[in-house]
């Protein structure tokens, strides 16, 4: 069945259309996840439980950059973590497994439901927004992916080191739940690829007329204190995490100024040659 001129399509077909877009996204997010679900040791031994050993490179690094300056005594420096992991429920290596699975399919197959969205709304758009906009499913997967890196290798490494050297009594041992720490890590990685974002949202937001280069420098002294306060959230309590995530974030929110103003341009220029 040929598929309708989109301005024919009343809403209820707008609608089956969505749904056919959310379902193949699904889809490609299930198959992904059964990926992740079948080779459970290498996404848990290596990667879910990577920053849990010592001989992670973020660690490594951070133990060379301590001792170059003059910080012998380090907890980057340890030979392994004071803690261990354990399971404290029934269902708990299950359930964990399961969502894990879940949360790499996402990931694994964002360019995949990038690419449904953006063919259930570019009929919509005029040609010129379209080409204005070509680039859009590699340029927003690959801020996605830095992101996830970034998570990965910076905020939970951080967390993960501080929070399991972090004592109030010499008294008390500190044994992890295994899903607190999957969770750990899964959050950190997600949230910062969906943080690494905020230049594509910028852009549509411009694109629409809700955002403008003025109100982004307008605002720039407030942008800093909710920086610092997602900063916060997402990292343990110590002035150096908070400013090593801040500052790429800032990086994120000044190229967000310059892409609002160019798409301002561009606009601006189209009036002009009408």
């Amino acid at each position: 069945m040929a598929k309708k001129d989109v301005n024919q399509m009343s809403f209820l077909d707008h609608l089956e259309d969505l749904r056919w877009h959310l379902i193949r996204a699904t889809v490609g997010i299930l198959i992904a996840a059964t990926l992740a679900f079948i080779f459970k040791s290498f996404v848990f031994d290596t990667i879910i439980f990577g920053p849990t050993n010592m001989s992670f490179p973020t660690y490594k690094w951070l133990c060379s950059m301590s001792q170059l300056i003059g910080i012998e005594e380090t907890t980057f420096c340890a030979t392994e973590f004071p803690f261990i992991i354990q399971n404290r429920t029934v269902a708990g290596q299950f359930s964990a497994h399961i969502w894990t699975s879940i949360y790499a399919g996402f990931i694994l197959a964002f360019p995949y439901v990038l690419y449904q969205l953006w063919s259930f709304i570019s009929p919509g758009m005029r040609t010129n927004e379209r080409k204005s906009s070509r680039g859009f499913i590699i340029i927003a997967s690959l801020l996605f992916f830095i992101g996830v890196l970034f998570g990965y290798y910076v905020v939970t490494p951080l967390s993960l080191n501080f929070l399991a050297n972090y004592s109030i009594s010499d008294k008390i041992s500190n044994e992890f739940d295994a899903s607190s720490v999957i969770a750990a890590v899964r959050s950190s990685s997600l949230a910062s690829g969906i943080v690494f974002e905020l230049p594509i949202l910028i852009f549509f937001l411009t694109k629409i007329g809700l955002v403008t280069p003025k109100f982004l420098r307008k605002y720039r002294k407030f942008a800093l204190v909710i920086v610092l306060i997602i900063s916060a959230i997402i990292t343990p309590p110590d002035i150096t995490s908070q400013v090593i995530v801040a500052i790429p974030i800032l990086i994120l929110y000044q190229a967000s100024i310059y892409i609002s103003a160019l798409v301002i341009k561009r606009q601006n220029k189209k009036q002009h040659v009408k």
